[in-house]
């Protein structure tokens, strides 16, 4: 394949995530080298208490392109993703989750068609969670629709390519779950190119979600009012 990016920050959060966080940098590394891509890992550790961030050390002994942010205390998935971004210096940022359950190797299709783009965030054909949490995610999706006059269809999901250089045009304030929301509307505002990809993930292999939590939830509503006023007032 040929490929249209050369340079490349892969960009992961981890907290309950010690199983999966070696699968994920041998995912990242192999990708990389298979593409030729000049590349760097940024691993955020948000106060792992399985201590996630001691398995990436070791990572880093031997592999200079792994970089770790550690959070002393929780602050959750929004911070750490604003805390990995602040720190990305390749063109694009390919940001996914550290539980392992999107395909890394989907940035091949995300380069096929990145030039038509300056984001790409993806959608799930198939959601492969209990029905309480699909019902929240269908919710979730359509009150982010009606209050951006949004058309994506899974707007938060946990795989997104972004252009580095577009992220300058934007300020990023949401703490929670909303963050991915908040970079692909604003980024359309700004009238950025924003695409949609359809992929398959894979069953959480280890330990449980800590999106779904009523606390979270709460927080990531905040997050909306708060994002919804500052860009309609």
């Amino acid at each position: 394949m040929k490929n249209k990016i050369s340079s490349l920050s892969i960009l992961f959060p981890v907290y309950k995530d010690s199983k999966t966080i070696e699968i994920l940098i041998k995912k990242s590394i192999a990708l990389c080298e298979e593409l030729s891509l000049d590349y760097e890992l940024i691993i955020v550790d948000d106060c792992c208490p399985e201590k996630s961030g001691v398995i990436a050390k070791e990572y880093m002994k031997s592999n200079k392109q792994i970089k770790l942010i550690t959070h002393n205390v929780n602050k959750g998935y929004g911070e750490s993703i604003k805390s990995g971004l602040k720190i990305c210096s390749k063109d694009w940022i390919l940001q996914t989750d550290g539980d392992n359950q999107y395909d890394i190797y989907d940035f091949k299709k995300m380069s096929d068609i990145v030039h038509n783009y300056d984001c790409i965030i993806t959608f799930r054909y198939k959601k492969i969670y209990s029905s309480l949490r699909i019902f929240i995610s269908w919710v979730y999706n359509k009150l982010i629709q009606l209050l951006f006059k949004s058309s994506f269809r899974d707007i938060s999901t946990g795989l997104r390519l972004i252009k580095k250089d577009a992220l300058k045009d934007i300020e990023i304030t949401s703490q929670n779950a909303f963050v991915g929301a908040e970079i692909a509307i604003k980024l359309m505002l700004k009238g950025y190119q924003v695409g949609e990809m359809g992929i398959s993930t894979y069953p959480r292999e280890f330990g449980t979600s800590t999106i779904i939590t009523i606390k979270n939830i709460i927080s990531t509503i905040k997050d909306i009012i708060k994002v919804r006023k500052e860009i309609f007032r």
